[in-house]
């Protein structure tokens, strides 16, 4: 091509000029010339940094497909006389389909004699859509082809808003931060065993307080508790047990009488 209308950098139209003279003016710029509409007259050429340009055009097909919604179409397969365990089970797949925001293509398939016989594929397939009118929506109406007659539902815009806005409380709980919540035991008062273990529970629900104890704190201050029981009943039993044995005076006025 000896002419081409060129394009600048900055989007502007420089004009009509040679092929050699458009491409030394890139050059001179160290940018590429990229042919944008071939088939004007003459053609167009833009001056612009062609890795640039493929990079952002990635980007805009890349966000594009982001917000793009995927659909797809799932095919339920019914017999006009179908039992209604079997009928239970498909409805469930097709309630599931539905809720997963699938689109569900219902197939009667007749055999033999039963095409002459379309009313009982219709009043079917009418039954099906009548029950699941929550969540669907017919988007194309049961028609027969050959021994086949179909029907199209869709995901109702109850299930759809309803997925939205399960969407958006997420997002927004997932900005805000959520995590497990802690719960620290708070400590029980021990039995008053003796004074020690008074003290201890002091200590124990001031080292275990309620703004700052965490779990590690609570189980140390019931030990702690727990210790000091331990050493309280030793030493009641102790004592009790000093209480219960003779004295030496008492010993030597028991032995006189044995004797007398």
């Amino acid at each position: 091509m000896p002419e081409v209308r060129l394009v600048g950098e900055d989007g502007k139209q420089i004009g009509v000029v040679k092929t050699a003279d458009a491409l030394s003016y890139a050059q001179e710029r160290d940018l590429d010339l990229v042919e944008v509409a071939p088939d004007a007259r003459p053609p167009v050429c833009r001056v612009l940094d062609y890795s640039k340009y493929k990079y952002e055009q990635a980007q805009k097909q890349k966000a594009a497909r982001k917000h793009q919604q995927q659909i797809t179409i799932r095919e339920i397969k019914f017999r006009p006389k179908i039992a209604q365990n079997d009928y239970d089970t498909k409805k469930g797949h097709v309630t599931r389909f539905l809720r997963g925001h699938d689109k569900v293509k219902i197939t009667i398939m007749f055999r033999g004699r039963e095409v002459t016989h379309p009313e009982r594929g219709t009043a079917l397939l009418d039954r099906l859509a009548s029950e699941l009118s929550d969540i669907a929506v017919i988007e194309q109406s049961p028609i027969q082809d050959g021994r086949n007659m179909t029907m199209l539902l869709a995901p109702s815009k109850t299930v759809l808003a309803d997925e939205k806005g399960k969407s958006g409380a997420d997002g927004a709980k997932a900005e805000n931060g959520s995590g497990a919540e802690v719960q620290v035991p708070s400590l029980a008062p021990a039995d008053d065993v003796s004074a020690r273990a008074g003290t201890a529970d002091g200590v124990a629900a001031d080292d275990a307080s309620a703004n700052d104890a965490t779990a590690d704190d609570a189980a140390s201050a019931y030990a702690k508790v727990d210790g000091a029981k331990a050493e309280a009943s030793t030493a009641a039993e102790a004592a009790a047990a000093v209480k219960a044995a003779p004295t030496p005076a008492a010993s030597g006025a028991a032995a006189g009488d044995a004797a007398a």
